[in-house]
């Protein structure tokens, strides 16, 4: 077993390994230490690439796009390590990246995850959207950052340069302990892109184990490299995964708020129609659709969790440990504070 493996699963982005693969592997120490990639069925010659190019850079070639969950769960089943690195390739990494998460994952054995600070490869002062310096939800599942509220992306003035404990840590760039991510059983491959990470560090944490942002490691991000932002797949797949989230790991005193996040999830389609986004708002339609015929498989899923052994050193199966109510859950609306009450930086929220 070693040390650390940096993972990056690619699907069709050799313009992405070409561009920042060499900082991955200028940055990245070499003790112990092994960089892979995870190929997802690439058609564009990202495995011809790396094998001509990069020969130092171990190769996992799948035989189709399993999607950023399925391809991971694979990928990590054969790499044996102590930790992990999940890095999007659309990320720019910088020297001594991985030591301070390192410093942070080995402090202390109940910490599941950890991530760096991102910032915008474009922007390069100010955060990025996916993850920022520490990712949170409210009440009704929605994500937000230390850094950044929906659409309102914060300057970085190391106003959040404290390493603290988050409620999800982004798949961009996450560190995971090994033991952890198998013990878990790795992301929900339903969910096959987006919202995945949030769903395994909810599982994570109602098994008592900690998620931590260590800002000392900065890292940059392009965002949106394989669906961008405003893309229908991506809409459905948001708002539907956050519903199955929700389902599974809720405590049974609090699945009506569903129906809430529902009633919520109605009001984000009047607001695409009202932008003449048309395909957005029946993206959130076909999302409900499909989440209505995926509640017998999750009810399915939820009772597994609940009955399932609880982590060793914590006493009591999850069904006990889930009903713990997580301080990173804002228990307010962020829907509310940043559309009504004008609370466009999380400082003011949280």
């Amino acid at each position: 077993m070693i040390r650390l493996a940096v993972v990056i699963l690619n699907w069709n982005g050799i313009d992405f390994l070409r561009r920042f693969l060499p900082s991955v592997i200028n940055y990245t120490p070499a003790d112990d230490t092994e960089i892979w990639v995870a190929d997802n069925g690439s058609t564009d010659g990202s495995a011809e690439f790396l094998r001509e190019q990069f020969s130092s850079v171990r190769l996992l070639e799948l035989d189709r796009n399993y999607g950023f969950a399925g391809g991971y769960n694979i990928a990590l089943d054969e790499i044996n390590a102590k930790f992990y690195i999940l890095l999007n390739s659309d990320m720019e990494v910088t020297p001594g990246w991985t030591q301070p998460l390192l410093r942070t994952m080995e402090s202390d054995t109940s910490i599941a995850a950890c991530m760096p600070k991102i910032r915008d490869v474009n922007r390069r002062e100010y955060f990025e959207h996916a993850g920022a310096s520490g990712g949170f939800i409210d009440f009704l599942g929605y994500p937000f950052c230390r850094g950044r509220v929906f659409d309102a992306i914060e300057k970085d003035e190391n106003q959040y340069n404290d390493e603290r404990e988050v409620f999800w840590a982004t798949g961009a760039c996450m560190m995971v302990r090994g033991g952890d991510w198998h013990a878990e059983g790795g992301f929900d491959e339903t969910f096959f892109a987006h919202m995945e990470e949030i769903d395994l560090c909810w599982r994570w944490k109602n098994r008592g184990k900690k998620i931590m942002v260590s800002p000392l490691s900065v890292v940059y991000h392009i965002g949106g490299g394989t669906l961008p932002k405003e893309n229908p797949k991506k809409t459905f797949l948001n708002f539907r995964n956050s519903l199955l989230m929700l389902l599974k790991n809720l405590p049974s005193g609090k699945l009506f708020l569903l129906l809430v996040r529902l009633f919520f999830d109605w009001l984000s389609i009047l607001k695409f129609l009202s932008s003449f986004s048309l395909s957005n708002a029946q993206a959130v339609l076909r999302a409900h659709w499909s989440f209505f015929g995926l509640i017998p498989a999750y009810i399915k899923k939820r009772r597994a969790i609940r009955n399932s052994p609880g982590t060793p050193g914590i006493r009591g199966p999850v069904k006990a440990l889930a009903s713990l109510e997580h301080r990173e859950i804002y228990k307010g609306s962020v829907v509310l504070s940043f559309f009504v009450l004008k609370k466009r930086y999380f400082s003011r929220i949280y």
